[in-house]
């Protein structure tokens, strides 16, 4: 199967290098996804690396993999007269490929290789914002290339060690270039340390305000971005493409019932992520640990929705987030859906499910409800009486905003007020203790 990405998006200006996805479908391997919506995916991440043109992309089938160059000796002359025929000059493979098949390919073909991994570490690089997400990115990057090294040298012959010209044998080439990446490795170890220790405090110190934590998570591309830009008026980059967020972004936000909540906008999971990346990248996603509402995003239009939910939720038990936070699913993007689609129905019947447009804010008000129900900011109007002496509490009353209307009365004031459980436990704290009662001397 060959795909042409004419349709894709893609672009313009500037010198661009031209590439082509190659996505290998080994027969054997287990995949819960087809091997064409497997290549659109690919697709869609090369789409997303900067300063290249996507010339097209193509399913290879095979019957195994070969260890020498993934692909059998046919193949790859004929890719490589395609890839002449084009001016191909970067082909990115959507799959593993070991050091020795890179280096092979490489030479026979004539352009620069990347596998999955290599291509998703190169769009971190050039997302990443913050001192936190460079530095993951970074570490990363150093654990990808320690493991290549042999692309870059096939000489192994020793180098000649000790003093004078009598010394004995050193080490290779390729010894000392990953000793310099593991020296490297520790130092940026100690930066992100010092960094996730200043999160760490940031976190501590959220403990101690009472506004809850709802962190967005979702496959990458699920419209976080735009739903959390929706919900909090923030600006953060939302565009059609996958992570358009790496760097964890936070907000505070009122709901309709007064509580306030801290929004958490997250990096977006996807299949097969780089071990790399989930161990670099787990301070980042530590957010929603700390979590009270969990809203799962999901791309309610894309036609592999579902696989995409379950390759969220194989993440959030890996990070180790239990069934006891509470959830919702957001079914996002409805506006793209056909008004008599029966899955509208299914999310009308089901409480857990708030299908949202975050585009147009078609179901927005619904999920802002929903969140405050999830997190118990129900509001009920109750009539209260307060001495004249309560100006504490009434001034508290004023600043939240839950007075509807005040009334004089002999012994003080009658106030109605608009409230939620956890205002009416805070303004009664506020309160003077009645007097104890005088006992009567027998």
């Amino acid at each position: 199967m060959t795909i042409d990405v004419k349709d894709l998006g893609g672009a313009g200006g500037g010198r661009r290098q031209k590439a082509f996805v190659l996505h290998p479908d080994i027969r054997g391997n287990d995949a819960s996804r087809s091997a064409e919506a497997l290549l659109a995916e690919g697709l869609a991440l090369a789409l997303a690396l900067p300063g290249i043109e996507v010339a097209g992309g193509m399913v290879v089938r095979l019957p195994r993999a070969h260890p020498g160059m993934l692909f059998g000796s046919g193949k790859v002359q004929e890719l490589k007269e395609r890839f002449e025929a084009e001016e191909v000059e970067l082909v990115l493979i959507d799959g593993p490929v070991s050091p020795v098949q890179q280096r092979n390919l490489e030479k026979e073909w004539g352009v620069k290789l990347l596998d999955r991994t290599g291509l998703i570490l190169e769009i971190f690089a050039d997302r990443a914002r913050t001192r936190e997400g460079v530095l993951q990115v970074e570490l990363a990057a150093l654990s990808y290339q320690r493991t290549r090294l042999v692309r870059a040298w096939t000489h192994l012959e020793r180098q000649r060690g000790g003093l004078g010209f009598v010394g004995g044998p050193g080490e290779t080439q390729i010894e000392a270039d990953r000793r310099a990446i593991d020296e490297q490795m520790i130092r940026l170890r100690r930066q992100l340390e010092k960094v996730v220790k200043t999160r760490a405090l940031h976190r501590a110190a959220r403990r101690r305000t009472p506004y809850p934590i709802v962190a967005l998570v979702g496959y990458t591309n699920a419209g976080k971005s735009t739903l959390f830009n929706h919900l909090t008026g923030a600006e953060v980059l939302a565009k059609d493409m996958l992570f358009a967020t790496l760097d964890p972004t936070m907000r505070a936000v009122v709901l309709p019932g007064g509580l306030s909540v801290i929004l958490s906008d997250t990096v977006g999971f996807i299949s097969e992520l780089p071990t790399q990346l989930v161990a670099a990248f787990r301070a980042t996603l530590e957010e929603v640990l700390e979590a009270d509402l969990i809203l799962h995003v999901r791309d309610i239009a894309h036609p592999e929705s579902e696989a995409q939910a379950e390759d969220v939720e194989t993440i959030l038990r890996e990070l180790g987030v239990g069934k006891d936070v509470s959830r919702l699913e957001v079914w996002n993007k409805i506006d793209l859906l056909p008004p008599d689609d029966s899955r509208l129905n299914t999310a009308a019947r089901r409480d857990e499910v708030i299908a949202v447009s975050a585009l147009t804010g078609q179901g927005v008000p619904e999920l802002v409800a929903a969140m405050g129900k999830a997190l118990g900011d129900e509001r009920r109007v109750e009539v209260v009486e307060i001495g004249h002496g309560e100006g504490k509490a009434r001034a508290w009353a004023y600043a939240e905003g839950i007075v509807q209307g005040e009334e004089t009365v002999e012994s003080g004031l009658l106030l109605t007020v608009s409230w939620s459980a956890k205002q009416k436990r805070r303004f009664e704290t506020l309160l003077e203790p009645p007097p104890p009662e005088d006992l009567d001397e027998e």
